[in-house]
């Protein structure tokens, strides 16, 4: 009975349209007060603990104020000029440099939305004005968009992470290699295409232009190696590295490119200007612009920004926490996993109902909010068929990624739709044929564990464990 109430509570409360925060609270709270031994003074402690107790939650709003720095100060149209530059010049080029350039953002922002809107807002227009089909270039962003939550570092990966506390840095690690794989599928598949369809490629710039397109570049990617390569090197964890991401990502918006702040405009060197002079004008300038940060309004509106999106987020996962806490003390994913394993279901056929659940959950919910409910019922059982914890995470990452693209809750179509002016349907329209490459990559992904699984084994082999 406490099943019953505590899942169709929740999914009343979803249908009458109550934000999914307050749905998961309520429907917890509904459950302990009729069927649970625990008190409803133990909710407060526990929507506390939910988050205090979680190391790792602490990289989110990290990762989402640096991201939201990145977006804001210039970064990807600097990353598209280097994708531009290094494969436009094939044919269909343009269109795989767009998959390059998201792959890239996704690896300093961790959110596929904000690659659709950052990259797709300059690459779409350019696109169709180089002769592409509006549809074709709104399918390809859109698509592309979803490695954001795939390439690590990814918001997804760390609720995951602490959803079921295994190590962030192991998820980061697994979702390196279907990132890539994937956006080489798409660029695979856009070549193809572009091969039948005759469609038009640009000049190659020559070699200067690509080097000096990529040292302007380097600031925003530098960034990659900084997050990536203390993680991998284990030099830092991922709330560390996503603290110095933070940091940097502001240093480089603000002081860096100086598309945003108070040296907004301020030229590195002026005309006849000499070396010595430039230095000590930036130096002053730069201390000047340290004192003017917390009242500049573009900073104080991108800092507004990324507390708004941290503040839902969290609120989300202390809910959700709420709801996994229920779920143990009822002991519903036990007798859940005692049913399945009675009724002898092999692993392959497990992992094909977890598919179902989750493409089912992605046309309805925000990725995060699937992945605290499921995940505590999914991750007991999935331990006892044998499956790997880190390869089950990337199994439901994937699936997210699809959810970004279906109806009625795909966050990447309305992205797509606010860019383009078109509707959501045209939207849907564009995205379909990409979608079944998606679905396709998602059977490859869940039946050769070793994509996901090899890099964080290799990487653990090299450290002795």
């Amino acid at each position: 009975m406490a099943i019953a109430t505590l899942f169709t509570a929740l999914f009343v409360c979803m249908f009458l349209g109550m934000p999914i925060a307050i749905a998961l609270g309520f429907s917890s709270m509904l459950t302990i007060l009729f069927f649970s031994n625990d008190s409803l003074a133990s909710v407060a402690l526990k929507l506390y603990e939910s988050s205090s107790e979680h190391y790792t939650l602490l990289a989110i709003p990290f990762f989402i104020l640096s991201s939201a720095f990145l977006s804001t100060g210039g970064v990807a149209r600097r990353i598209i000029d280097f994708a531009m530059d290094s494969i436009g010049h094939v044919r269909g080029g343009l269109a795989m440099a767009s998959v390059m350039a998201c792959m890239l953002f996704a690896a300093v922002s961790g959110s596929s939305p904000a690659t659709v809107a950052a990259i797709g807002s300059i690459v779409i227009v350019g696109m169709v004005k180089a002769g592409y089909p509006e549809k074709f270039a709104a399918g390809v962003i859109t698509t592309s968009g979803t490695l954001g939550i795939l390439i690590p570092p990814s918001i997804v990966m760390l609720v995951y992470a602490a959803a079921t506390e295994v190590s962030a840095a192991r998820m980061f690690m697994a979702g390196l290699i279907p990132g890539l794989m994937m956006g080489f599928i798409l660029m695979v598949v856009i070549y193809i295409v572009a091969r039948f369809k005759n469609l038009p490629s640009r000049p190659f710039p020559g070699f200067k232009q690509l080097g000096i397109s990529s040292i302007k570049a380097l600031g925003g990617l530098a960034l990659i190696f900084i997050v990536l390569g203390s993680i991998y090197g284990g030099v830092a964890s991922p709330t560390e590295a996503s603290a110095v991401a933070c940091m940097y990502a502001y240093f480089i918006a603000v002081f860096g490119y100086r598309d945003i702040g108070p040296l907004k405009d301020v030229a590195w060197r002026n005309e006849g200007e000499n070396i010595l002079s430039a230095s000590m004008r930036n130096l002053g300038y730069m201390a000047l612009g340290l004192i003017k940060t917390p009242i500049n309004k573009d900073i104080r509106n991108v800092v507004r920004d990324g507390a708004k999106v941290s503040i839902m987020l969290l609120f989300i996962i202390a809910n959700a926490m709420l709801f996994a806490h229920v779920l143990t003390t009822e002991r519903i994913p036990h007798i859940i996993a005692e049913h399945i394993v009675n009724m002898g279901l092999p692993a392959w056929g497990f992992l094909i109902i977890v598919n179902l659940l989750l493409l089912a959950a992605g046309n309805f919910m925000e990725p995060s909010a699937i992945v605290l409910i499921m995940a505590p019922i999914l991750f007991p059982i999935a331990t006892q068929l044998g499956i790997d914890p880190i390869h089950l995470g990337i199994i439901m990452v994937v699936n997210m990624e699809i959810g970004m693209l279906t109806p009625p809750v795909g966050l990447n179509l309305f992205v797509t739709a606010g860019i383009t002016g078109h509707s959501i349907g045209w939207v849907i329209k564009s995205v379909l044929p990409w979608l079944v490459l998606m679905l396709a990559f998602l059977i490859l992904i869940t039946y050769v564990p070793q994509i996901s699984l090899f890099l964080p084994e290799w990487l653990d082999s090299m450290r002795g464990y």
